[in-house]
């Protein structure tokens, strides 16, 4: 076998397609890599329990990095560890306070995978009801007992600039925040210091793989620190301007094959 790489994928955006599977083209070239040796990892914003399908389905038998890196586990191994990183309760029933100065549709706080909503919202109950977490509905600063993994707010566009500024202004050295792509104008808020390069390290250091063998591929700004630490960033081309910036590489969109066609060309493996 060639020298073994860790290629990290983003799910939304990056391995999905819009209609949020995984093309066959896909999955034939990361199980040939994957048969070669190579190490195949999720990282994402999302929790465990709206992922684990993608996991399954590609066959993996690595970590994972979710929660954009505020949460690392071994679902297939449970002596490998479990890494989790919450925010403050505190600071998170401080944010939820002052958004009543905002103008904000909900806040949603996750625990790993237990979901509080603030506000009762059947849109987002559907969105947020995979993989069938357990539900609390009521206000988050009385409800909310135990540091969350994330805090998401739902907001209208227009505020989200506003938002965001407020939590730099008050949180910047407490948390990190990040903004969801649309359709949803969502804030995602984690621990400072949390995103998906630490995540990935932990994995690539366990696997004795060094950075210029990690691949990395995203579209938005929550993977712009792990496209900056792989040796290999690469940028979809549905990707925001500044992820392809910063990225050493960009492929063609989620639509059209970009991971499979660059793991083609990189590695000289051709799909089924």
């Amino acid at each position: 076998m060639k020298e073994q790489h860790l290629i990290a994928l983003d799910l939304d955006g990056t391995l999905l397609r819009n209609n949020k599977t995984i093309s066959e083209r896909t999955k034939s070239v990361l199980a040939s890599l994957m048969n070669l040796g190579h190490k195949i990892m999720i990282s994402t914003g999302r929790p465990y329990r709206s992922s684990e399908q993608y996991y399954r389905e590609l066959g993996l038998n690595t970590p994972i990095v979710n929660f954009n890196g505020a949460f690392v586990h071994h679902p297939l191994d449970s002596k490998w560890g479990a890494y989790h990183s919450p925010m403050d309760i505190k600071i998170a029933k401080d944010i939820v306070e002052a958004l009543h100065a905002f103008n904000f549709h909900n806040v949603i706080a996750e625990v790993r995978d237990d979901v509080y909503f603030h506000y009762h919202d059947e849109k987002l109950l559907d969105i947020f009801n995979l993989g069938k977490p357990q539900v609390t509905t009521g206000d988050i600063r009385n409800f909310l007992k135990e540091d969350p993994t994330s805090l998401l707010i739902h907001t209208d566009e227009a505020h989200v600039p506003l938002i965001r500024g407020h939590l730099e202004e008050v949180h910047a050295e407490v948390i990190e925040h990040r903004r969801w792509a649309d359709p949803f104008h969502i804030i995602e808020i984690v621990k400072k210091g949390m995103n998906k390069a630490v995540g990935i390290k932990r994995v690539a250091d366990y696997f004795q793989i060094p950075k210029e063998r990690i691949i990395a591929f995203g579209d938005e700004d929550n993977d712009l620190e792990m496209l900056e630490y792989a040796g290999c960033g690469v940028a979809m081309g549905n990707g925001i301007e500044l992820v392809k910036n910063i990225a050493n590489e960009v492929t063609l969109t989620n639509e059209e094959d970009g991971i499979a066609l660059f793991l083609e060309e990189r590695f000289k493996v051709i799909s089924a």
